[in-house]
């Protein structure tokens, strides 16, 4: 799956840019002095813009702790499967490994559901077989039929993404909330800049984190697959 280069970058340099900009605007921009009105509604509109996507960010970290379980129990069970074969006779054995191998990658590698049309070409393959070893494919058709669950829990969690209005209104809030701290005059002092400058950076790693958990880019949705690169990078003969 291709990513943007937006959501390649790390987080840290992020930070550091978004600084750096927000400190150089506070130079050049118009500072006001808010009435009431205006703070009572920055007020509120930065309430909002918490209580939002708090719960938001919460449940795509779960997505990703929930994948990661996922995954890795769908790796056991491939790895037990791939151990039940170790009987079969050796091009029979390296052609299921093939599949598995080429259902992993694919899962990994295009991540809107491709390697289900490999699975689904080893059941069909299972169904059709008819040779000296039936009992043992047999056997791995229960197997592969059971692993249907992670299957769906996988491409359940895969699709469970911020949806589009969600970001529309989050992007409203977070404009609004970062327009307020950026005209407010707090003063010529250089400490209350740098404050600012934090603050307006604060406020945009929470989006971009959010973007990164949501595509699984983050750092954190990258080891996901680890358990599957293991059993590859093993030849089906270790898991993480």
């Amino acid at each position: 799956m291709k990513k943007f280069l937006l959501e390649r970058v790390r987080l840290s340099w992020y930070f550091v840019g978004f600084f750096v900009l927000y400190f150089c605007l506070l130079f050049v921009l118009p500072r006001e002095k808010f009435v009431a009105g205006a703070l009572a509604l920055f007020s509120v509109n930065s309430f909002l813009y918490g209580f939002y996507i708090s719960p938001v960010l919460g449940a795509q970290k779960a997505r990703i702790e929930e994948l990661h379980k996922i995954v890795r129990s769908e790796a056991n069970a491939i790895f037990a499967m791939m151990l039940n074969t170790k009987d079969l006779p050796e091009h029979l054995r390296n052609g299921l490994q093939d599949d598995f191998k080429e259902y992993i990658q694919k899962t990994i590698r295009d991540r809107s559901g491709a390697g289900q049309k490999t699975y689904e070409a080893l059941i069909g393959f299972c169904l059709k077989y008819k040779g000296t070893n039936e009992a043992d494919i047999d056997k791995l058709l229960d197997d592969l039929v059971a692993n249907q669950q992670n299957r769906t829990d996988l491409n359940m969690q895969m699709n469970n993404r911020v949806f589009s209005n969600e970001w529309m209104i989050m992007f409203v809030l977070f404009l609004i909330t970062l327009s307020f701290i950026l005209l407010l005059d707090t003063g010529p002092q250089l400490i209350y800049k740098i404050v600012t400058a934090l603050l307006a950076t604060g406020l945009s790693m929470l989006i971009f984190s959010l973007v990164k958990l949501s595509t699984l880019t983050h750092k954190k949705a990258k080891q996901i697959w680890i358990p599957f690169e293991k059993l590859i990078d093993s030849h089906f003969y270790r898991i993480d």
